[in-house]
Protein backbone atom coordinates (compact mmCIF):
# COMPACT_ATOMS: atom_id res chain seq x y z
CA UNK A 1 0.00 0.00 0.00
CA UNK A 2 1.51 3.42 -1.01
CA UNK A 3 0.99 6.43 1.12
CA UNK A 4 -2.02 7.18 0.31
CA UNK A 5 -3.71 5.67 3.34
CA UNK A 6 -1.72 7.08 5.59
CA UNK A 7 -2.52 6.31 9.18
CA UNK A 8 -5.55 4.69 11.40
CA UNK A 9 -6.57 6.31 14.10
CA UNK A 10 -6.70 3.93 16.77
CA UNK A 11 -3.52 1.50 15.68
CA UNK A 12 -5.07 -2.03 16.35
CA UNK A 13 -5.22 -4.96 14.28
CA UNK A 14 -7.93 -6.31 16.40
CA UNK A 15 -11.23 -4.72 17.12
CA UNK A 16 -10.79 -3.31 20.71
CA UNK A 17 -13.13 -2.79 23.35
CA UNK A 18 -12.91 0.29 25.31
CA UNK A 19 -15.06 0.97 28.34
CA UNK A 20 -16.34 4.76 28.66
CA UNK A 21 -18.36 7.04 30.62
CA UNK A 22 -21.33 6.38 28.45
CA UNK A 23 -20.90 2.63 28.38
CA UNK A 24 -18.87 0.30 25.47
CA UNK A 25 -17.12 1.80 22.73
CA UNK A 26 -15.50 -0.40 20.24
CA UNK A 27 -12.73 -0.59 16.98
CA UNK A 28 -14.13 -2.30 13.98
CA UNK A 29 -11.97 -4.53 12.06
CA UNK A 30 -11.20 -3.16 8.47
CA UNK A 31 -9.48 -4.74 5.64
CA UNK A 32 -7.75 -1.86 3.22
CA UNK A 33 -6.42 -2.48 -0.10
CA UNK A 34 -5.40 -0.13 -3.14
CA UNK A 35 -6.27 -0.23 -6.97
CA UNK A 36 -5.11 1.41 -9.68
CA UNK A 37 -8.83 3.32 -9.85
CA UNK A 38 -9.76 3.72 -5.82
CA UNK A 39 -9.18 2.36 -2.33
CA UNK A 40 -11.32 -0.05 -0.93
CA UNK A 41 -11.96 -0.54 2.52
CA UNK A 42 -14.09 -3.62 4.08
CA UNK A 43 -15.41 -3.75 7.43
CA UNK A 44 -16.66 -6.15 9.25
CA UNK A 45 -20.30 -4.72 11.04
CA UNK A 46 -22.23 -7.28 11.98
CA UNK A 47 -25.73 -6.06 13.52
CA UNK A 48 -25.64 -2.52 12.26
CA UNK A 49 -28.03 -1.32 10.41
CA UNK A 50 -27.63 0.98 7.83
CA UNK A 51 -29.41 3.91 9.18
CA UNK A 52 -27.44 3.32 12.29
CA UNK A 53 -24.06 4.39 9.88
CA UNK A 54 -22.48 6.93 10.07
CA UNK A 55 -19.92 7.91 7.36
CA UNK A 56 -18.07 11.40 7.01
CA UNK A 57 -15.08 12.51 5.20
CA UNK A 58 -14.00 16.00 5.69
CA UNK A 59 -10.38 17.75 5.57
CA UNK A 60 -8.55 14.59 4.40
CA UNK A 61 -10.03 12.33 7.40
CA UNK A 62 -12.94 9.47 7.07
CA UNK A 63 -14.42 8.80 9.96
CA UNK A 64 -16.60 5.60 10.53
CA UNK A 65 -19.24 6.11 13.40
CA UNK A 66 -22.51 3.87 14.50
CA UNK A 67 -23.71 2.03 16.55
CA UNK A 68 -25.20 -2.03 17.52
CA UNK A 69 -27.95 -2.49 19.60
CA UNK A 70 -28.35 -5.70 21.92
CA UNK A 71 -29.81 -8.40 20.73
CA UNK A 72 -30.39 -10.02 23.58
CA UNK A 73 -32.06 -8.59 26.91
CA UNK A 74 -31.42 -9.66 30.19
CA UNK A 75 -28.44 -12.17 29.50
CA UNK A 76 -25.28 -13.24 30.86
CA UNK A 77 -22.86 -14.30 28.48
CA UNK A 78 -20.40 -16.79 29.30
CA UNK A 79 -18.21 -15.36 27.21
CA UNK A 80 -18.28 -12.35 24.63
CA UNK A 81 -16.14 -11.05 21.74
CA UNK A 82 -19.21 -9.59 19.65
CA UNK A 83 -19.40 -5.79 19.78
CA UNK A 84 -22.25 -3.59 21.35
CA UNK A 85 -22.62 -0.41 21.49
CA UNK A 86 -20.99 2.92 19.88
CA UNK A 87 -17.73 1.98 16.98
CA UNK A 88 -15.38 4.58 15.67
CA UNK A 89 -12.73 3.96 13.38
CA UNK A 90 -10.94 7.77 11.80
CA UNK A 91 -8.54 7.30 9.05
CA UNK A 92 -6.60 10.22 7.55
CA UNK A 93 -6.72 9.71 3.80
CA UNK A 94 -4.35 11.23 1.39
CA UNK A 95 -5.07 14.10 -1.15
CA UNK A 96 -5.56 12.30 -3.86
CA UNK A 97 -9.11 11.11 -3.21
CA UNK A 98 -11.64 12.41 -5.44
CA UNK A 99 -14.27 12.82 -2.31
CA UNK A 100 -17.60 13.74 -4.23
CA UNK A 101 -17.51 10.48 -5.89
CA UNK A 102 -17.04 8.09 -2.44
CA UNK A 103 -19.74 5.68 -2.34
CA UNK A 104 -20.48 2.70 0.26
CA UNK A 105 -23.00 -0.33 0.61
CA UNK A 106 -23.97 -2.85 3.10
CA UNK A 107 -23.80 -6.15 2.74
CA UNK A 108 -24.82 -9.07 4.88
CA UNK A 109 -23.40 -7.43 8.07
CA UNK A 110 -19.98 -5.63 5.74
CA UNK A 111 -19.85 -2.76 4.72
CA UNK A 112 -17.76 -1.68 1.70
CA UNK A 113 -16.42 2.22 1.12
CA UNK A 114 -14.75 3.11 -2.21
CA UNK A 115 -12.96 6.09 -2.41
CA UNK A 116 -12.14 6.64 -6.03
CA UNK A 117 -8.41 8.35 -6.92
CA UNK A 118 -8.50 11.75 -8.67
CA UNK A 119 -7.84 11.30 -12.42
CA UNK A 120 -4.41 12.80 -11.81
CA UNK A 121 -2.93 9.83 -9.91
CA UNK A 122 -3.94 7.14 -11.86
CA UNK A 123 -1.69 5.13 -13.83
CA UNK A 124 -1.82 5.59 -17.89
CA UNK A 125 -0.71 3.54 -20.77
CA UNK A 126 1.57 6.21 -22.67
CA UNK A 127 1.19 4.76 -26.69
CA UNK A 128 4.56 4.48 -28.48
CA UNK A 129 4.37 5.76 -31.88
CA UNK A 130 6.14 4.17 -34.56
Amino acid sequence: MTDTLMKTETGNEVAGVERTRNGVSYSPRFDIWETDDELVLYGDMPGVAPEDLDIRFENRELTIHGKVAARHENITFLFGEYGIGDFYRSFTVGEVIDAEKISAEMNNGVVTIHLPKIEAVKPRRINVKS
